[in-house]
């Protein structure tokens, strides 16, 4: 089936690498789209999971420890339950490939923004990211890193919505078995702070969602995970205390906010947006992680609201359905990773979530960095997570 559809899609892979979007003039701190530029795209969607264009990844945007890399546009599913496309990028380890290929980890990204501007396939990686990924490609491992719909495709990411990064995901690594490379069917997630919500979401529905493909799903890590968030979000209102968060904070409401209003018009999130809410909400569309937060530094999440989420019927079930952190159903193991330092994502939402899955019976390991922030329990946790999936990987 696979090798049929990989057979139907040669031509447009050929024809979409050269002319997805017509090549604008370059500014200096433009995204590096590598030839493949899908901002625009407008074609037909082929089923989920199809590799609709694969071209070579500029090598200022590999990864340090990478072989062979490519940017990749391929079929997925949005928000609206709608065929879309998502971009992301394919590392493989130097090298000849070991019988039977590459295994796979899909990297669920942490938050770097809504806009076109922020696409992570199209930017260099962070010096943090750069040696955690080069890690897993020592390894052995080839590295799927999905940049989720809507970041360099039409149509808006939908930050940190459960279902539909689970799709992005799991389509991604889907679509990199349809490009002929040597991977292996084995492959695992692993993802940071909304990348660590996206992989225990990806977890949650990899088997499901992958159903008929031949890939056999091993295990996830997560790390900073913003998991329950939708309670949190619920209890926003102006007099809202929050756990004691960074600045940060005031950038990821914003793109919940964008993100919900844009997934579910028909709550009508803006009736109890503030004048600086409102603002907030439409900056987010565009405005990169770092410099909304710089925007936004002079505001509290507080500030946003005239009315608690809460005042708006249906919201509590919206919430959990745009954003809710699946507790039951987990078919592999699951890693969880926590820095008590992290002011980024309150300790106690990864905390509270183990116990839940313990509670659930479901296969779960902790480990807790004490000295770690958010932040610095990617790495730390590498001593802890490499064994972990070696173990998975190996296990029948």
């Amino acid at each position: 089936m696979r090798s049929r559809r990989r057979t139907a899609w040669t031509t447009v892979l050929v024809v979409a690498a050269m002319s997805v979007l017509p090549m604008a003039p370059a500014r200096a701190d433009a995204p590096d789209w590598s030839g493949l530029d899908a901002r625009l795209f407008a074609d037909a969607i082929p089923p989920h999971g199809t590799t609709i264009a694969s071209v070579p990844l500029d090598p200022a945007l590999s990864l340090t420890g990478a072989g062979p890399a490519f940017r990749v546009l391929y079929s997925s599913v949005d928000q609206h339950d709608q065929p879309a496309v998502s971009t992301g990028a394919v590392f493989l380890p130097p090298g000849p490939a070991p019988q039977g290929g590459f295994p796979v980890i899909a990297w669920a990204h942490g938050t770097v923004g809504l806009g076109d501007d922020c696409t992570p396939s199209a930017l260099p990686r962070t010096a943090r990211d750069d040696e955690y990924l080069s890690h897993w490609l020592h390894e052995g491992y080839a590295v799927v890193a999905s940049d989720y719909a809507g970041l360099g495709t039409p149509g808006l990411m939908s930050y940190l919505n459960s279902v539909t990064t689970a799709h992005g995901v799991i389509d991604s690594v889907i679509a990199a078995h349809d490009m002929g490379l040597p991977l292996s069917p084995e492959w695992a997630i692993v993802g940071q702070s909304q990348g660590g919500a996206a992989a225990i979401s990806s977890a949650r529905w990899a088997t499901e969602f992958s159903q008929g493909t031949g890939l056999d799903y091993r295990g996830v890590v997560a790390t900073g995970t913003p998991a329950n968030i939708d309670q949190l979000v619920y209890q926003t209102g102006p007099n809202v205390e929050l756990p004691d968060l960074g600045p940060i904070a005031n950038a990821y409401t914003a793109y919940i906010l964008a993100a919900l209003r844009e997934a579910r018009p028909d709550l009508d999130v803006d009736r109890v947006l503030s004048p600086a809410g409102l603002d907030a909400a439409h900056r987010a569309e565009t405005v990169c992680t770092l410099a909304l937060s710089e925007e936004l530094t002079d505001l509290t999440p507080a500030a946003f609201l005239t009315a608690p989420l809460s005042s708006i019927p249906g919201m509590a079930d919206a919430l959990y359905a745009f954003m809710g952190t699946p507790s039951t159903g987990f078919d592999r193991p699951i890693f969880l990773g926590v820095g008590l330092l992290d002011r980024d994502v309150p300790p106690e939402s990864t905390l509270g979530f183990y116990r839940q899955l313990v509670a659930n019976n479901q296969d779960v390991t902790l480990h807790v960095y004490p000295e770690e922030d958010h932040s610095g329990t990617v790495l730390a946790s590498l001593a802890d997570s490499t064994p972990f999936l070696r173990k998975a990987f190996a296990a029948n």
